[in-house]
């Protein structure tokens, strides 16, 4: 799978990798996949239920060792 653009949200706490990553899929083309590491276990839900009602795709969700891995495709 081809990454267009990472963001590491490491350290941060609840709202902030949401907020980096909204502001980030904002800066991207349609269609742009985007990379998001989070330590924050929150980030899962958050990030699956913000993209589902910004209409945005969520392609992949995992948890390594500390690390909560997001991979976001932008919608329209």
């Amino acid at each position: 799978m081809q990454i267009d653009k990472e963001l590491d949200a490491r350290g941060l706490n609840c709202p902030l990798p949401l907020m980096k990553t909204k502001k980030t899929l904002t800066d991207m083309q349609v269609g742009q996949v985007l990379r998001v590491v989070a330590t924050d276990s929150g980030s899962v839900h958050d990030m699956l239920a913000f993209t589902k009602k910004a209409g945005h795709e969520m392609l992949e969700q995992q948890n390594v060792g500390k690390d909560y891995i997001h991979v976001i495709r932008r919608g329209s």
